[in-house]
């Protein structure tokens, strides 16, 4: 029965990427079609609809880019083109990913330090956490620039801007991870600590940190795609000659269609693994502390 049931799960994946295919393909022949038709007629060119397929699906810069192009442009800056080359998207990959987790590790600090002063103390509650939420109102574009320009003046460049960026976005679920999970013990067991005389720092070892793990990681996962986000909105205004934001912008200034979707799909892989990253730390850490998976 297990088996039959993966069998029909594989099925309807694949019945799904088909059908995307098939939308994708037609919606390039849509998208693509009007440039090419007003190209035909401004050049007074006999066309069949055969001609228009052809030619919808292998224009150097279209309006939607077909999978086998995009698949083509991977191929060629992934594994054609050497590493340390500007054209490579590796390269490009690990600029942004050097940003993204300097970013992470930065925001997860700040948000755990936020959370546990936030969870035992009432003053720091009343008066971060309007301050923690109303951060996440303002448009990251909108403040990106400005942070780029202040830190440049004062001589910090490279990656810790866009990783400040990057912590910018991905402390927040750190923080309201963490005080949910450190407020979720079950009042009896606080209070059987408590008949142990057990001090505060016990009561967090023992009973509040191991109870909060599971809101931790589910806000890591989160934070960490945030974080991704933000390295990647941080290259944008800078004109870094480096970065998937960079691809994305050169792409977008000489019309490249072909290399944006590249760059995006690249940018996607990226955060699934470092989604999936994260997983795998957590199922680890939940085998050394006996928990089930």
């Amino acid at each position: 029965m297990f088996k039959s049931l993966q069998k029909s799960q594989a099925a309807a994946l694949t019945l799904m990427v088909l059908a995307l295919l098939v939308i994708w393909y037609i919606g390039a022949l849509w998208l693509n079609s009007d440039l090419l038709i007003n190209g035909y007629e401004r050049r007074n060119i006999d066309w069949s609809f055969s001609q228009l397929v052809a030619d919808a699906y292998s224009m150097k810069r279209p309006l939607l880019p077909t999978p086998d192009q995009i698949g083509a442009e991977l191929y060629k800056s992934i594994f054609d083109t050497k590493i340390d080359s500007k054209r490579s998207l590796v390269y490009h990959s690990g600029i942004t990913l050097s940003s993204t987790l300097l970013g992470f590790v930065m925001g997860g600090l700040l948000g755990i330090l936020l959370a546990i002063g936030i969870v035992h103390n009432r003053t720091l509650e009343r008066s971060l956490m309007p301050w923690v939420i109303t951060s996440q109102t303002i448009p990251i574009l909108a403040i990106a620039p400005m942070i780029i320009v202040v830190l440049g003046a004062l001589n910090f460049t490279g990656v810790l801007p866009k990783a400040i960026i990057s912590m910018y976005l991905s402390f927040f679920p750190v923080t309201i991870g963490m005080v949910k999970g450190l407020r979720a013990p079950d009042k009896l067991h606080m209070e059987l600590l408590a008949t142990y005389s057990a001090s505060g720092g016990q009561l967090f070892r023992k009973l509040r940190w191991p109870t909060a793990l599971p809101y931790l990681f589910a806000s890591l996962k989160v934070a960490i795609a945030a974080s991704l986000v933000g390295a990647i909105v941080g290259e944008l205004p800078t004109g870094a000659q480096g970065g998937l934001g960079a691809r994305l912008l050169s792409g977008s200034y000489y019309g490249q269609t072909v290399q944006i979707w590249a760059a995006l799909i690249v940018a996607a892989v990226l955060g699934a693994v470092l989604v999936a990253l994260v997983g795998v730390l957590e199922r680890k850490i939940n085998r050394r502390m006996g928990v089930a998976a």
